[in-house]
């Protein structure tokens, strides 16, 4: 069957979030497409949707997210425009994504990581070593507070949701000493000017996916299929194999902290795993290695020893 490419009068329409940084993934994803098939821009159309996590996000800023919901809340709507037939691919953040996707909706293509790492920013200070006692510590991420208090349990962390550009006015306004951002966003929106510093994976393991383009599809649809398979990055998939295994596995969500991180090296994948408790009193770190094409296997078993490790009530919130 031949391929019937997108043309300016019928355009192949990304979805994607409004944020700065969805909007610039979004804009990558055209790119690689118009790259991959000679298509001019305007072959695609990139169509704006307002999810419940960007309502309430305004709505209620200050509120933990585990208190409004799961990682659905930023992907609901438009898996409904993709299955409703309004879009034809959607572009995600993929640490973002629930582990799996809905019936008839297939999320299998991964664009080339950009740095996984957290940012550590700060107007004064470099580093997390540098934050004297009793620090205010801006973040949102369950994960990133937890690894904070395992470390650092005499810090104050406070709640801090938002975009980047939110959550950099409120620490220009004083909220915190500092906070922490991904690397990815921060390379993507060419934020040069942000005082962050690159976190090593050693001292801070990052989120599951993170710096991570992920494309959904509508199963059936041959075309998207056939068009997002020249754009996928074959190692990333490899190494989020793994990841996603693990966190499936783990049953994970936003309301869990949970890290994770595969990498490829001499031809072995190599996959680190942190799990916390949520008031960051104990964790539970692994390393397994093995055969690339093994990694869904790799985080299903580390999985399954992390919990054995863990034991009952290991993951249950306490404030």
């Amino acid at each position: 069957m031949t391929l019937t490419l997108p043309t300016p009068a019928s355009p192949l329409r990304i979805g994607t979030r409004g944020s700065p940084l969805a909007l610039a993934q979004a804009h990558e994803t055209r790119q690689r497409l118009g790259d991959a098939f000679d298509l001019p821009q305007d072959a695609f159309e990139i169509v704006v949707i307002k999810t419940t996590g960007d309502n309430r996000a305004m709505i209620d800023a200050d509120r933990p997210l585990k208190e409004i919901g799961n990682k659905g809340l930023f992907t609901k709507e438009i898996e409904d425009a993709l299955l409703g037939g309004k879009i034809d691919i959607a572009v995600h953040s993929t640490k973002d994504m629930p582990v799996e996707q809905p019936g008839g909706l297939v999320l299998d293509t991964f664009l080339p990581r950009e740095d996984v790492r957290d940012a550590f920013v700060s107007p004064s200070l470099s580093s997390i070593h540098d934050l004297p006692q009793g620090a205010v510590v801006g973040t949102s991420s369950l994960r990133r507070r937890a690894q904070l208090l395992n470390r650092r349990p005499d810090l104050q962390v406070v709640e801090f949701r938002g975009n980047v550009q939110t959550r950099l006015k409120k620490l220009a306004d004083g909220v915190a000493d500092c906070t922490f951002l991904a690397m990815a966003g921060l390379r993507r929106l060419n934020m040069t000017e942000v005082p962050a510093t690159a976190i090593p994976t050693q001292d801070m393991l990052p989120a599951i996916a993170q710096g991570t383009i992920g494309i959904e599809r509508r199963a059936a649809d041959g075309r998207a299929a056939e068009m997002l398979e020249a754009i996928h990055h074959a190692e990333t998939g490899q190494r989020l194999a793994a990841e996603r295994a693990l966190l499936a596995a783990l049953d994970g969500s936003c309301e869990t902290p949970i890290a994770g991180l595969a990498e490829i090296s001499d031809g072995d994948l190599v996959l680190r795993a942190e799990v916390l408790r949520p008031d960051g009193s104990e964790s539970i770190a692994k390393t397994a290695s093995g055969a690339v094409a093994d990694g869904a296997d790799i985080g299903r078993e580390m999985a399954q020893d992390l919990l054995s490790e863990a034991g009952p009530g290991f993951f249950d919130w306490r404030q």
